[in-house]
């Protein structure tokens, strides 16, 4: 730690986040009950107030269009965002490394199965692709988007983890003592558990927790152009709708910002502010571990 202190800095900041996450829906003075809203309120000499209310002593961080508190929106939405980046990473990194490493085996289809998928979605940002494949007709108002979207952001990269584990694996078969195993007659599940996995770790524990600051700043950027990841259909007119985001996470409550910027700056203002602070923890604690597992392979 002493040596490295993007590691110490990033522990403490994960740490914060699972302090938020864990205790602070118990923390009294958070309403866990934002869903009773408090649109109204008179001023003085009886003044019709509504929503958003700016920062004051009551609501520090002001309120929402729905005149709920915004520090507790914040603090009860951490539990969903957190976990929805973690779920997206995980189903990322269970199905590209088992592709990677049989990909390095040499060229043959899986290898052109990762380098195809690799190739198809690093061609444009994945901010286009994902917008492209959630906004599917299918899948705008399907009973399961949540599911699909989730299950969707996750595949866009699987082909560029894959392409990692790859990598690293064809690396490491190269090494001399690889060409041992197999000259003793290792088996090669042994091979697999005793010389492979435990070199490609590092690689892989630094890119996953990199991944989780790149899903926070992804799904952020959908929100903004309005492509939730649960969403309803609510009708505004005769003949006009409009869709609305259906959870209270911290990024597609910064698409719902978006009309606040000039009128209630708080709302973009802070829900950017955690954004940030998310991204940057997962950054810097990959960034941490990358140069400790450069340390130690000194």
């Amino acid at each position: 730690m002493k040596h490295n202190r993007l590691l110490f800095i990033g522990i403490i900041m994960v740490t914060i986040l699972l302090l938020i996450t864990l205790i602070g829906p118990y923390i009294p003075y958070v309403k866990n009950e934002i869903d009773e809203a408090s649109r109204v309120r008179f001023g003085e000499n009886n003044v019709i107030m509504t929503a958003p209310f700016s920062p004051e002593e009551q609501f520090p961080f002001g309120t929402d269009r729905e005149g709920r508190d915004l520090l507790s929106v914040l603090i009860v939405g951490a539990k969903d965002t957190l976990l929805m980046m973690l779920v997206i990473c995980l189903i990322r990194y269970l199905l590209g490394i088992p592709l990677g490493l049989l990909a390095s085996r040499g060229k043959g289809f899986f290898s052109w199965i990762v380098s195809s998928w690799n190739h198809i979605f690093s061609s444009v940002p994945i901010i286009f692709s994902a917008m492209i494949l959630l906004s599917i007709p299918v899948l705008v108002l399907h009973e399961f988007r949540f599911f699909w979207s989730i299950l969707i952001i996750a595949l866009i990269e699987v082909g560029k983890v894959a392409h990692i584990v790859q990598e690293e694996t064809i690396g490491i078969l190269k090494k001399p003592y690889i060409e041992a195993g197999i000259t003793v007659g290792m088996h090669p599940l042994r091979q697999l558990i005793s010389n492979i996995l435990p070199n490609i770790l590092p690689a892989i524990v630094v890119n996953f927790f990199i991944d989780i600051g790149r899903t926070a700043l992804l799904i952020g950027q959908m929100g903004i152009f309005g492509i939730f990841i649960s969403q309803v259909f609510v009708q505004t007119g005769a003949f006009a709708a409009e869709t609305v985001n259906t959870s209270l996470n911290w990024l597609t409550l910064l698409g719902q910002a978006r009309k606040d910027i000039l009128n209630a700056f708080w709302i973009p203002f802070y829900t950017c502010l955690v954004i940030t602070f998310t991204v940057f923890t997962f950054n810097i604690l990959g960034e941490g571990l990358r140069r400790h597992y450069d340390r130690r392979s000194v």
